[in-house]
């Protein structure tokens, strides 16, 4: 079946959120066009827009490719979306602080205990803290996809340490340079004050003795990390020190970080250091990345660490598969937007399925990400499907598997002109002491022909997003 084109209905017809780009793309000059993409790499390259590949020698720091054909979303498809995340956000901060205090949702019988107790992202050293004002997942990345008109499936919640915002930033950044005559004739919403409201949303969810304005820091594993461009950009932008685990130690029972004036007490800490290196006297003693006692300032109320530690098990894909259960458990109303059909490899029928459907099936790590670990059945070959089999049948409950999505598509920029590829897109979310959904978000999308892959560190590329000003 074809996949859904968000631009085209048929060969003439244009969908009503591109009407405005189709008409102008139609009167535009392809070699301009071709030097406006070229001129947007430069600007990646000035600004040192790069990410870091683990493992490739060859090409350590590489630019992640921006095509300069914005992806659109009409103000009304844009409020559905919203209420569906907002609806999912809300049922993962409850579920957190059920688990991690009476397991409520677990005496009821609505996810199996092994599933909580057995897992490697649930932290026995959270259960009974209480984070300020009850937030536990600050900052989230909800990734969707779309299938249809009006068929959008969440493919996964990213609620640990979610990236990519810089990225969603920098592309509005760059298209307003490039086409500043085009966003005099489209409306689109703004998203150049997620900075500001990230450190707003930060401040709100300082410790209740914080009776000052908040001070608040980005702890980075540092310059190695994949995202470390992320990070220095958002301290940048948010006017906040960027740390390393060096730069901090526990005094007074505070966590405090060296200054030229001395050691400064922090209030807030936007960590994007994993949890099991958070803290060396709590989890890996070998960490150097993290702070040394940070953990008992955590749970004496002293410092608010955003997200909180023991998040990850809220975006753990056997977690995900339950996600319907979980927002009706709740919130009383059924989900707003669906998951993807799932199958659970630790259940022995499920199993069975998908090592005879091997072929048809995505299957993924439970704590995998950035397109790692996963099995693209329809594209491997006859070796990969047995290979992956044989780890399926070795460890089961490692894995899920989903069927192959007919993924919408949108144009980018080819140098035939424009051709359709596959999307997806991740809106982030703020909360604290309300929650701030930025209108639009990264959209992804696979630059290779038929490719469904559109991770940045497996060759996809990114675009802006569009959410038009239509609201009234």
């Amino acid at each position: 079946m074809k996949p859904f084109d968000e631009m085209l209905v048929h060969a003439d017809g244009v969908r009503a959120p591109y009407e405005a780009l189709k008409t102008w793309l139609d009167t535009q000059d392809p070699a301009k066009l071709a030097q406006k993409a070229r001129d947007a790499e430069i600007v990646f390259r000035k600004t040192g827009i790069t990410f870091a590949v683990y493992g490739d020698e060859e090409a350590a720091e590489r630019l992640i490719p921006f095509d300069i054909v914005p992806r659109i979303l009409s103000g009304q498809e844009w409020r559905r979306l919203s209420q569906g995340i907002e609806q999912r956000v809300v049922a993962l901060n409850t579920f957190l602080d059920d688990i991690y205090h009476r397991q409520e949702i677990v005496r009821a019988g609505r996810i199996p205990k092994e599933l909580i107790a057995n897992n490697a992202a649930f932290l026995p050293e959270m259960i009974g803290v209480k984070p300020a004002g009850n937030v536990y997942t600050h900052v989230i990345g909800v990734d969707l996809v779309r299938t249809a008109e009006n068929q959008f499936y969440v493919l996964e919640d990213n609620a640990r340490t979610p990236s990519g915002v810089s990225y969603m930033l920098e592309n509005r950044e760059t298209m307003m340079q490039l086409f500043p005559e085009l966003f005099h004739r489209v409306k689109v919403l703004p998203v150049e004050n997620y900075p500001k409201l990230l450190r707003q949303s930060l401040a709100a969810v300082a410790p209740p003795g914080c009776k000052t304005t908040p001070t608040v820091a980005v702890l980075t594993p540092g310059i190695y990390n994949s995202a470390y461009f992320e990070h220095a950009f958002l301290a940048d932008q948010m006017g906040v020190e960027l740390v390393e685990g060096s730069d901090l130690k526990v005094m007074d029972g505070r966590v405090a970080m060296r200054t030229t004036q001395g050691y400064q007490p922090i209030d807030v800490l936007y960590r994007r250091v994993d949890d099991a290196w958070l803290d060396p006297l709590t989890f890996r003693p070998e960490s150097t990345l993290g702070v040394a006692g940070i953990m008992d300032v955590y749970r004496a109320g002293n410092i608010t660490i955003a997200n909180a530690p023991g998040t990850g098990i809220s975006d753990d894909k056997a977690i995900y598969s339950y996600m319907p259960e979980i927002i009706e458990f709740y919130t009383g109303r059924k989900a707003i937007l669906e998951n993807v059909p799932t199958w659970r490899c630790s259940e022995a029928s499920s199993l069975k399925y998908v090592l005879e459907h091997l072929d048809e099936l995505v299957v993924k790590e439970v704590h995998g990400s950035g397109g790692y670990g996963m099995l693209v059945g329809p594209a491997a070959s006859k070796k990969e499907l047995e290979d992956f089999g044989a780890k399926l049948k070795a460890n089961p409950s490692n894995y899920i598997a989903q069927p192959t999505l007919a993924l919408s598509t949108t144009p980018i920029l080819t140098e035939k002109g424009l051709a359709p590829r596959h999307v997806d897109l991740r809106p982030f979310v703020l909360v604290s002491d309300r929650i701030r959904i930025t209108p639009g978000g990264l959209t992804r999308v696979a630059l290779k022909e038929g490719s469904l892959v559109v991770n940045s560190s497996q060759g996809g590329g990114t675009k802006d997003t569009w959410v038009l000003d239509d609201y009234r």
